[in-house]
């Protein structure tokens, strides 16, 4: 049995715990490996680590960091396709959507690889007589990654390259569900230069997130996950003393009006719906129809789903497993609960026949008609391959839907008419919209990030946000002096 230890110092290490987890092939049930559960101690070998390469790597010029990044970009899309192999076998997605999610991934690297321009401070001469001004940002230290299990690539990407380019030296936390990846990418780090204790991995649970939280060295956290998770981090985090950017879950509304082209909607809602087996903070969970389209677009819907074919990712299917068993389960009771609340159910999953190993983690795409506020397919974050059809009669109630919501990630709108779509992105009260868009992601020189309970924190993920949360601003003032100036005075500094 392969057994997945952690990344320190620049090379793979084991740790001091005896505490183990499972790794599953999705798509067949088998364990394939066990990770090691970090201590408190690997922990804090792994930041005293992170915490000596800080010292020089802040002093790093930004030619040589960028030629670190330059390099790991050539790495990672040169080895892309084993990079999508390792998200398959360990997640389950198919491996188209892996392949999408390094390409997303590298995106970040691309930006990152830019930081001398977004570093770039600001210069006033003679702001006062002789007295020159200059602003330049500087890194933090020792920061903290904990990515989740459903982009084992792509969100650790959208920190890491940021940081390191900003100065920082990193400790990642990835998922346990989904490991080797991070392993991968720390590797390819090392060998495209970046020097040994920038960026280590360490495997593990609760106790390994609770140490990051609590370490005095680790000067800021980002975090992507659940909402109750991300709470629990930002409290705890914050006080520590520490910069937090916590980013929760999500509902993401799709409001189709009734001028919409119901076949790019359609397609929309199976694409963001399904995608992933629905486990993407961006995926669309919740269909707003504005009648009278209802009826004609859950049928189109359906249609397109009747052709899904859900098995293992590796065998050119559409839709792959889920990531566990537990949580196949926990989705499979919510679409217990939504019949039994009385949502009709036009697509059942729970009878899909997958073109897969039968001991896999699955279910499949599932369609609800008639869903109601109060129904938990429609409150609850799923994160799973369910997609609630809601009916109402008007824009202004979609509208009073969406914002009612305390969730606030993506949402998009389907429509023919500028008007009513400039006013929805105005009025709705989440921090990514999409226009004829299902999965608003923003590109990497933007940032991604939502509103009220998806996001914890005030700066958002990577763009210049991400540069704006890994750095902390300076001013210098300086006056060279003249010798023919001199002398003592005691009254207030004015401009002169």
């Amino acid at each position: 049995m392969n057994l997945i230890g952690h990344f320190v110092d620049g090379k793979r290490v084991s740790g001091s715990s005896a505490r183990r987890g499972d790794v599953f092939d999705p798509a067949t049930g088998r364990r394939t490996a066990q990770v090691e559960l970090a201590s408190a101690t690997d922990v804090a070998v792994a930041v005293e680590a992170a915490e000596r390469a800080a010292r020089s790597w802040r002093d790093a010029s930004l030619a040589k960091r960028t030629a670190v990044l330059f390099a790991f970009r050539e790495l990672v899309h040169a080895r892309r396709d084993r990079l999508a192999e390792v998200i398959t076998a360990e997640h389950g997605k198919v491996l188209a959507d892996a392949a999408g999610e390094v390409q997303r991934g590298l995106e970040v690297i691309e930006y990152a690889c830019g930081i001398p321009s977004a570093l770039r401070g600001g210069y006033s001469e003679n702001v006062s007589t002789e007295v020159d001004s200059y602003s330049l940002r500087q890194p933090l230290g020792v920061v903290a990654v904990i990515s989740p299990f459903n982009f084992p690539v792509m969100v650790p990407l959208w920190f890491v390259p940021v940081a390191v380019a900003a100065g920082n030296a990193v400790v990642l936390k990835p998922s346990e569900k989904d490991p080797s990846a991070a392993l991968l990418l720390a590797e390819w780090f090392a060998e495209a230069g970046l020097p040994d204790g920038v960026l280590n991995v360490v495997n593990g649970d609760k106790e390994a997130v609770d140490t990051l939280l609590e370490h005095p060295a680790v000067k800021a956290v980002s975090f992507v996950g659940s909402t109750p998770v991300a709470r629990y981090v930002y409290q705890r985090a914050t006080m520590a003393g520490k910069r937090v950017q916590a980013l929760g879950g999500a509902k993401n509304h799709m409001v189709v009006l009734p001028d919409a082209d119901l076949d790019l909607a359609a397609d929309a809602a199976v694409n963001a719906g399904f995608g992933s087996a629905g486990e993407r903070c961006m995926a669309i969970s919740a269909l707003v129809a504005v009648e009278p389209v209802a009826d004609e677009l859950v049928a189109r819907i359906a249609q397109r789903m009747a052709g899904l074919r859900t098995g293992d990712g590796r065998r050119g299917c559409d839709m792959g497993p889920l990531v566990t068993a537990a949580h196949a389960d926990r989705v499979r009771s919510y679409v217990d609960a939504g019949v039994a609340a009385g949502a009709v159910p036009v697509i059942d999953g729970r009878d899909v026949t997958p073109d897969g190993d039968p001991d896999g983690f699955w279910l499949g795409p599932t369609l609800f008609d008639h869903v109601t506020p109060d129904m938990s397919i429609y409150t609850d974050e799923i994160f799973g391959p369910v997609l609630s059809v809601l009916r109402v009669a008007s824009y202004d109630e979609a509208v009073a839907l969406v914002n009612a919501s305390p969730y606030g990630n993506g949402t998009a709108i389907f429509t023919n008419d500028g008007g009513a779509a400039r006013r929805y992105q105005h009025e709705v009260e989440v921090g990514m919209v999409g226009v004829n868009v299902p999965i608003p992601v923003p590109m990497a020189y933007y940032s991604f990030g939502g509103w009220k309970s998806s996001l914890f924190g005030d700066l958002h993920a990577h763009g210049p946000d991400g540069v704006a949360f890994f750095t902390r601003g300076k001013v210098v003032t300086s006056r060279w002096l003249d010798p023919r100036h001199g002398g003592v005075n005691l009254g207030f500094p004015t401009q002169t």
